[in-house]
């Protein structure tokens, strides 16, 4: 089970759950595992799968649990790279061991840019960044299609187009455009508008995650490892295709895991992976192998 404890940090309150005893008992780094949009929540099946080492999960500030006072709404990671700085420092256990898992990802590069002493190992799974695309500016695009589906039609039409942008193999040419917009009812989602429009996900709140820019001196310089992954069923997708250019920009290539971009979830969000060869993917890569 895990213990919930919350750090104040300026503009938030930060929520997270903490699996295992502080300091770890077993002389490992603690193993902090970073989403977002995505919250603690989301790494529930795989932190289980890590019972012999400390887990620590987090919600990002103004998401899950988490509350922000900061009067800001958007999702930047290099605020989210402040706050995992803090929190890694209220643990006071030392360096870090860290996943991050896509938007999560984002951050935990930019953690190792900006605090390189806070993180041993970093696994970045599929960090969405757009720059490193040859096909950035039709990426950018295509990004902002869905945005304006979502506000202009609701949150159904905005989640149809996110699903078709993340299904479509390779770059996004004049064929991916030329198709007619998705409707929300193939996916099962409401094509009824509610009114909302501040999910993380589909509105502007997040775009500074995916227009990142790596300062890639920092990263190859860092005394931190960085090991950058893309799931083995995610082909040559968005996200797939972030993952490889983020790694090549740093002069590796990047480490095949099992599964797609969610492979640590299990039946929980009705998207399951394979958490269980996942997890041992992810041993073996923490411990060097």
């Amino acid at each position: 089970m895990a213990e919930t404890k919350v750090l104040s940090v300026d503009g938030a309150e930060i929520a997270y759950d903490v699996y295992g005893p502080l300091p770890p008992a077993d002389g490992h780094p603690v193993l902090l595992m970073i989403g977002q949009p995505m919250d603690a929540s989301g790494f529930r099946a795989l932190a289980a799968r890590f019972e012999d080492r400390t887990v620590v999960a987090y919600d990002p500030r103004g998401l899950g649990r988490s509350t922000r006072s900061d009067g800001r709404v958007e999702n930047d990671p290099v605020t989210q790279a402040e706050d995992l700085h803090a929190l890694i420092a209220e643990l006071g256990a030392g360096p870090v061991d860290v996943f991050g898992s896509s938007g999560g990802a984002v951050a935990g590069l930019q953690l190792v840019t900006a605090h390189p002493g806070d993180v041993v190992t970093l696994v970045a799974h599929e960090p969405p960044i757009i720059g490193v695309l040859p096909d950035a500016e039709a990426a950018r695009r295509a990004s902002e299609q869905f945005r304006e589906a979502y506000q202009t039609k609701g949150w159904g039409h905005g989640m149809a187009g996110f699903m078709a942008l993340g299904m479509w193999e390779g770059e996004f040419t004049d064929e991916y455009f030329a198709q007619p917009a998705p409707d929300p009812a193939m996916f099962g989602m409401p094509t009824e508008d509610d009114g909302s429009r501040d999910d993380p996900l589909l509105s502007e709140r997040s775009t500074a995650v995916v227009d990142h820019v790596l300062d890639v001196d920092a990263l190859t310089s860092a005394s931190s490892r960085v090991v950058l992954a893309v799931g083995e069923e995610s082909g040559d997708t968005y996200t797939a295709r972030t993952g490889r250019a983020t790694a090549a920009a740093l002069g590796q290539e990047a480490t095949v895991f099992p599964s797609h971009h969610g492979g640590f979830l299990d039946g929980e969000f009705g998207w399951p992976g394979k958490p269980d060869e996942f997890a041992v993917v992810l041993r073996k890569v923490l411990d060097g192998a």
